[in-house]
């Protein structure tokens, strides 16, 4: 593929490469020779006004990838193909693919002024996406998949590369057990409280669960690991491990020794990653996550190169940053922490773009689309709701042969009877979805 354009930039550069790893077998070359162009024998993508006899596929440019600062876009939603689309320009494709691809993926309305929400995050309300309803849809992987096809229409001998659909699971443990591992006096209030508010039934659970004579509720390691290994899928652990329990960091102490015999047994035969403490994020102290990292790497005995932030609290650009300057080059907290969707509209990895630096960076990021906190606190579903919605973003993902990730957390696939429901919904689609991809 050869992408004429009189004047190549960074940004287009980024795009060019991302298009690349998705659909083509070689990356895309970008030509400012109109006569080279003119004379390729191959797919030619025209980005530019200028007009060819030739046979090539016109993209007009919008004119935000020329540019290199932060300004608030004017954005023209349209249609094309059934497809919704912005920087719309009714002129050859009828918009502007490449320049709506980095909007997405840079994330370059969270530069912007905007509003956040009760944790300090971007708002999902304040995305182009909610406001025009595609939040629920890999847009990104859409418009490849038409573009695809417009091209073939085109150049009919044009051979273009065919992904495959992958499905990650990924886990947050940001509490180890629901009673054990806490120190006395932390078991000792919640036994107290239990009594006063006549929780009799969860005071004797408590107990027994000390005495090891009941299994906490919060444990559903061995049934998770049964399950991956019929299902033939490798997931990936986070480990919140904050140094200091304080605030939103719940986690068991560090020191407690079978959390970390854990760490090291599941490092040994999964993926494993950090999860960043909710004071990493907010304290203008970097050496917390660097500390909280290091601590890990010690007691998994192996390097540390994935992470996704706790309460999935970041900003751009500096909790990226941080992340990088930390040595994390592989980031899963591309989702929201307010409701399921895709964040950055695409069901595919990609790197990060530092919109204040104008350059790519070497962090690649792997979106979610489905956690089930989500689910339950903040669009309050029952686990019936819950499973038709993580079954439409299975489905959606799968259409455009994307990388399906979901995010758990052991709370609630334990037996704690607050969240009856949930571990059997997703024992449902691990057994008769996640098994039959894996072996089919």
């Amino acid at each position: 593929m050869l992408i004429y354009c009189p004047e190549p930039s960074p940004r287009l550069s980024y795009v060019i490469d991302f298009i690349s790893q998705e659909i083509l077998f070689e990356k895309a070359v970008v030509c400012t020779d109109a006569e080279v162009f003119r004379f390729y024998e191959g797919v030619r993508i025209n980005y530019s006004e200028t007009v060819f006899q030739e046979p090539n596929y016109q993209i007009y440019p919008h004119g935000l990838l020329k540019e290199t600062g932060i300004a608030s876009q004017p954005v023209n939603m349209g249609a094309w193909k059934e497809l919704p689309v912005f920087f719309a320009n009714g002129q050859g494709a009828g918009f502007d693919l490449f320049a709506a691809i980095f909007y997405l993926l840079s994330r370059y309305e969270e530069y912007l002024p905007h509003e956040k929400d009760e944790y300090g995050r971007f708002s999902h309300r304040c995305s182009l996406a909610f406001k025009e309803g595609f939040l629920d849809r890999p847009l990104v992987n859409e418009w490849l998949q038409q573009w695809e096809q417009e091209l073939l229409q085109l150049f009919p001998a044009a051979i273009f590369r065919r992904g495959s659909y992958r499905f990650i699971p990924t886990y947050d443990i940001d509490m180890l057990y629901s009673y054990r591992g806490k120190p006395w006096w932390r078991n000792l209030g919640g036994a107290l409280r239990s009594v006063l508010q006549g929780s009799y039934a969860q005071a004797i659970e408590r107990w027994k669960v000390l005495r090891g004579r009941l299994p906490d509720p919060y444990d559903a390691y061995e049934w998770l690991d049964a399950l991956h290994l019929y299902c033939r899928v490798k997931p990936i652990y986070f480990f919140l491990v904050a140094q200091r329990q304080v605030g939103w960091d719940k986690n068991i102490p560090t020191s407690y020794k079978p959390f970390q015999e854990m760490i090291n047994y599941y490092a040994s035969v999964y993926k494993i990653g950090l999860h960043p403490s909710w004071q990493s994020s907010v304290e203008d102290n970097p050496t917390i996550l660097k500390e909280e990292k290091e601590w890990l790497e010690v007691v998994a005995d192996i390097e540390i190169d994935k992470s996704r932030q706790h309460y999935i609290k970041f900003n751009l650009p500096d909790g990226y940053q941080r992340l990088l300057d930390a040595g994390i080059r592989k980031d899963y907290s591309m989702g929201y922490g307010s409701i399921n969707g895709f964040r950055a509209s695409v069901a595919s990895s990609f790197y990060w773009y530092n919109l204040e630096t104008n350059a790519p960076t070497s962090l690649r990021i792997y979106p979610f689309c489905f956690m089930d906190a989500n689910a339950i606190f903040e669009q309050q579903l029952s686990p019936q709701q819950g499973y038709t919605e993580l079954m439409k973003y299975y489905a959606a993902v799968k259409k455009v042969r994307g990388c399906f990730i979901t995010i758990w957390h052991n709370i609630f696939l334990g037996t704690d009877p607050q969240f009856k429901g949930w571990r059997e919904l997703y024992e449902i689609f691990m057994k008769e979805d996640a098994y039959w991809d894996a072996t089919g």
